[in-house]
């Protein structure tokens, strides 16, 4: 889904960043063991599909694994300059990083609070990086709660994960870079989950270049700039549901909105299923391993909601922090959709060899079978029937269907059954 923004503009003279903010948190990140420059990469193969010069932003390669040490420290630096010692903060696993990070090199103290089903890989890091951790909430919206709570009888300070001005500012210095790297531009894509990111982005790549097009991208499952900006409110899900959880925020805030309103030229919506193809054609073309929030850039480019032809796009990377369980979720669910990976349900006579016999079929195929289940209590059976479902890996749909063939010419009855629940 793609939505212009009819208010672009409307806001400009009143927006809550300007650019100054960024150039003064450039200098305070000025430390490339704090937050390094990341490479752009020219991607030929995602060029050719979308007919276009690529150039990926490779954030994801960022200390900690996304760009939210930037905004963090920023923030953080200053504050430890004026007396506070602890910091606590709210986040799906990136902002957790970033705050972790920059307190501990700021010498201060951090509590993060974070969904209890937070992936262990970013709740492991978050810990490495000296913070507290504390898992609370069944969502990102529930987790904020328990975290602003925990600061109103304290004299810690609340790190919030994008609505706030030296959050957004430090996020924009990432603007300022993309624009340095590849000053010729015509579109830059950038993910949505609070707005912290592209608001900074934004704020940045308009100074420095108002002609370039600058494209959000929320997944469908979280999604509330489009309703927000109809509204013109910020809108707040009851709950998200998406494989993006670094832009699973379920909201965006007043500044934040303001400044897509002023700054965004479009909004892209992605589903979960485009997301994961697009984490697998990363890695498999660029060779790079990238989370769900940190692909939606690529997953909006290869959309057909987005025309770049002939054009210079720059799609952001914005996060590569991927568990391997969550990886083995999305490889799965994409080499399903690509077909090459399959479940066949056969209907055979519950007699000795029929599993060898079948077995014997696939593999002269040249298939690799991954598992198979064998079904006797099933109502459509007949007396001494059963089922042998096979989950079989493939090289692509033209193989898939040769294996069906193949066995229908062996007089069985085969069904696909990949979409049914198991």
């Amino acid at each position: 889904m793609n939505t212009d923004n009819p208010n672009r503009n409307a806001a400009e003279t009143d927006q809550v960043v300007q650019y100054s903010n960024i150039e003064r948190a450039r200098e305070r990140l000025d430390d490339d063991t704090v937050v390094k420059q990341t490479p752009v990469e020219k991607s030929t193969s995602l060029g050719k599909l979308v007919d276009a010069e690529v150039y990926l932003k490779m954030e994801h390669l960022q200390w900690t694994g996304s760009f939210k040490t930037r905004g963090a420290y920023n923030k953080i630096s200053q504050d430890v300059a004026d007396g506070i010692t602890e910091f606590v903060a709210a986040s799906a696993g990136n902002h957790a990083q970033g705050v972790a990070l920059a307190a501990t090199r700021c010498g201060a103290d951090s509590t993060i609070y974070m969904p209890e089903d937070a992936p262990q890989a970013k709740v492991d890091a978050t810990r490495s990086y000296g913070a507290t951790v504390e898992l609370k909430g069944k969502d990102f919206q529930e987790t904020m709660s328990h975290a602003q709570a925990a600061v109103e009888d304290s004299d810690a300070e609340f790190v919030h994960a994008y609505d706030d001005v030296d959050i957004i500012a430090g996020q924009g210095t990432l603007g300022s870079e993309m624009y340095h790297d590849c000053p010729d531009a015509d579109t830059v894509i950038v993910p949505i989950g609070g707005g912290g990111l592209i608001s900074g982005v934004s704020t940045a790549m308009k100074h420095l270049s108002p002609e370039t097009r600058v494209v959000g991208v929320q997944a469908t499952g979280a999604e509330t700039v489009h309703e927000s900006l109809d509204k013109g409110i910020p809108v707040t899900l009851d709950e998200v549901d998406t494989i993006a959880d670094g832009i699973a925020t379920g909201g965006i805030s007043e500044a934040t909105l303001s400044i897509i309103q002023a700054n965004v030229d479009e909004v892209v919506t992605v589903t979960d299923t485009e997301i994961a193809q697009a984490i697998l054609f990363l890695m498999e073309r660029a060779k790079q391993v990238v989370e769900g929030a940190g692909a939606a850039s690529v997953a909006a480019l290869l959309s057909d909601d987005l025309d770049v032809s002939g054009e210079t796009v720059m799609p952001l990377l914005c996060g590569g922090n991927l568990d391997m369980t969550q990886l083995q979720t999305v490889v799965v669910h994409a080499l399903t959709q690509r077909k090459q990976r399959i479940r066949l349900r056969v209907r055979i006579d519950d007699r000795p060899g029929k599993m060898h016999e079948l077995s014997g079929i696939i593999a002269d195929q040249e298939a690799n079978i991954h598992d198979v289940r064998h079904d006797r209590s099933v109502e459509d059976l007949e007396v001494g029937e059963a089922y042998l479902v096979f989950t079989v890996e493939t090289s692509g749909a033209e193989h898939a269907a040769s294996i069906v063939d193949a066995i229908e010419a062996a007089d069985y009855t085969v069904e696909d059954v990949t979409r049914e629940k198991k």
